[in-house]
């Protein structure tokens, strides 16, 4: 088994334990499910953002523990003072040392969009990200199908959220692009299965996606000139994590390379 193979086993058996621990019906009395989401895409094409999307991660499968102590709270509203667009909070726990309170933490200090940085495989996970205070949910087409990519991503909208679709190639993009469904494509320059990172995996696939959705690069980003140059070929969203991450005060790192752009 890949280690993608390993997350995805482990997430459906982490969802039916959430399931029958919290069912549906008891994540439908959140608050949240009556809040009107914001939009990431808008956000992303505001002239006067960055276009980063700040991640919050403790952890990776790749690197191990990336930054086991930085405080939600002072890190996500770091980040938006900055000048980041918008905020990506990983809630796997198990792979990626996250969890859902991370999530409604800086949904409680933050007024912008926050994506649910998760591997979604069944539609409670949408209702859950709704319930945290999740603004948009990523769908990853390397482990799904066009339908499910179909179905779930409907069923987020019918909610106020949007979708990220997050593609590596091609061929992921021809199966599971869906305007029913999707508002943002996202280019993984990490390839999940063997986690080498390549930032050409984005200029090859600019002009595949069609300009109808906002197009976010992912992964490898270390630097204003990495930005600088895929903002040349159309893309709007750059999402970072390691690179704030790794250090002690990851707003502090997010906020000199936003002075650089």
């Amino acid at each position: 088994m890949t280690i993608l193979d390993k997350i995805i086993a482990h997430k459906r058996r982490e969802v039916a334990d959430r399931q029958s621990l919290v069912p549906v019906k008891l994540l439908e009395t959140s608050l949240y499910m009556e809040a009107t989401p914001l939009s990431l895409r808008r956000y992303l094409l505001r002239d006067d953002l960055s276009g980063i999307i700040a991640e919050f991660k403790r952890k990776s499968p790749s690197k191990g523990v990336i930054n086991a102590h930085a405080p939600v709270e002072r890190t996500t509203l770091g980040y938006m003072q900055a000048g980041a667009s918008a905020l990506s909070v990983l809630t796997d726990t198990e792979f990626f040392g996250g969890k859902n309170e991370d999530l409604t933490t800086a949904r409680r200090y933050n007024f912008c969009p926050i994506l649910r940085k998760d591997f979604v495989v069944d539609e409670y996970q949408i209702i859950e990200a709704k319930s945290i205070g999740a603004d948009a949910v990523l769908l990853i087409a390397a482990v799904l199908s066009g339908e499910e990519v179909l179905r779930l991503g409907r069923l987020a909208k019918s909610l106020g959220m949007e979708v990220l679709l997050e593609i590596h190639d091609a061929q992921e993009l021809d199966k599971t692009l869906h305007p029913d469904a999707v508002s943002l494509v996202g280019v993984n320059n990490r390839n999940l299965h063997d986690f080498v990172v390549s930032l050409d995996t984005s200029g090859e696939l600019a002009q595949r996606i069609p300009n109808d959705y906002v197009k976010v690069t992912e992964s490898g980003l270390t630097s204003a000139a990495d930005i600088r140059a895929l903002r040349e070929v159309g893309y709007r969203g750059f999402l970072m994590g390691e690179a704030f991450m790794r250090h002690a005060r990851p707003e502090l790192a997010c906020a000199a390379l936003v002075q650089q752009l």
